[in-house]
């Protein structure tokens, strides 16, 4: 099954809005054949280990990561080809949420006779695709916000100034959390004041550009920001002004604070099929998320320096009155990126 984890991860930045799947195929305590899922439209990861196995399939036991599908989308059930082929034992590491899956996958291979067991490393199997299954699950994407800080929590400089407080190596990691995104979300102050273009560079084998999307209230991104320029798709949420142009813009609704809707944003972005969100914004806006309770995990750079007390915060948090009522995450990861340190905190 770690294998099988193993080459589902080839899939990271190709397979939107398909979950990322890898499979194993074991006979006689040989592996005939693996497989993963590649892109959308492609063969899933099942598919790909039975054309590798051919004969040798028949009386094999198959790992995969995630419940075969029993449905016919842009291609045919996996069930069926794993029936057709004669395995005699499916080992799944958890079970797919989506609706027309959700069970069905094994019930139709137990219903021919083949032995079905499921959650043999199924967190792993989570942490594979968080997106997907929040999607699935809740209707919106999953949400990550990436800070670049000093280690009194200092975002920037008063003046905003903030190129660059950690190194190249933790800029060159964000850059690949960024080419596993769906969506690179910002607010428009950070557009007008950096001006960033919040594409995904120098990573091997990226095909497409996540989607910028901005949320700008009044329409105030100027026509020639770097945002709007290259390649993939622009969205700005607005609420009035006027209509960015090179961009589709969105109609939201305002919140009690007179701010772009969040929870609309999101919901919008889960119905057109995005499953992972990163948000690469200022104080305001990330204080705005994590108070809205949308934030799903923390990526933190921290650099090992001191910005001082006027030096702009992570986070605007307003309502923490008491420590009872902090915001409390659990270190999910932790890594030496040059000498910054790198956090992955996810919510508790």
């Amino acid at each position: 099954m770690r294998e099988a984890l193993a080459l589902a991860r080839r899939g990271l930045y190709t397979t939107h809005p398909n979950p990322r799947v890898g499979c194993v195929i074991v006979n006689d305590a040989h592996r005939v054949g693996q497989g993963w899922h590649v892109r959308s439209g492609e063969a899933h990861a099942e598919i790909i280990a039975l054309r590798e196995a051919g004969r040798a399939a028949r009386g094999a036991t198959v790992y995969v990561t995630l419940e075969p599908c029993a449905h016919h989308g842009r291609t045919p059930p996996c069930a069926d080809e794993l029936i057709a082929a004669g395995v005699s034992r499916v080992v799944a590491a958890m079970r797919d949420p989506f609706t027309a899956v959700d069970g069905k996958g094994f019930a139709k291979l137990q219903a021919a006779g083949i032995t079905v067991e499921y959650g043999l490393l199924d967190q792993e199997a989570e942490d594979l695709n968080p997106g997907f299954l929040k999607r699935v699950r809740h209707g919106r994407p999953w949400v990550r916000l990436k800070l670049a800080a000093s280690i009194d929590g200092r975002i920037a400089m008063a003046s905003g100034e903030s190129r660059w407080i950690t190194g190249e190596a933790a800029r060159r990691d964000a850059h690949r959390w960024r080419a596993r995104s769906d969506v690179i979300l910002t607010g428009i102050g950070t557009v007008l004041a950096d001006d960033p273009s919040l594409t995904a560079r120098d990573i091997d084998g990226l095909e497409r550009q996540p989607t910028r999307v901005i949320l700008d209230r009044q329409g105030r991104t100027p026509h020639f920001a770097k945002v709007l320029s290259g390649r993939g798709r622009v969205l700005v949420f607005r609420h009035g002004g006027v209509e960015v142009t090179r961009a589709e813009n969105i109609l939201a609704p305002l919140d009690a604070r007179g701010r772009i809707d969040l929870g609309f944003v999101m919901q919008t972005l889960g119905a057109r099929e995005f499953n992972e969100v990163q948000v690469e914004c200022g104080s305001e806006l990330a204080g705005s998320l994590i108070e809205a309770n949308i934030v799903d995990e923390l990526l933190l750079y921290l650099a090992p320096c001191l910005l001082g007390s006027a030096a702009r915060p992570m986070a605007l948090l307003e309502n923490i009155p008491t420590l009872a009522e902090r915001k409390q995450f659990a270190v999910a990861d932790l890594a030496l990126m040059g000498e910054d340190l790198r956090l992955l905190l996810r919510k508790v």
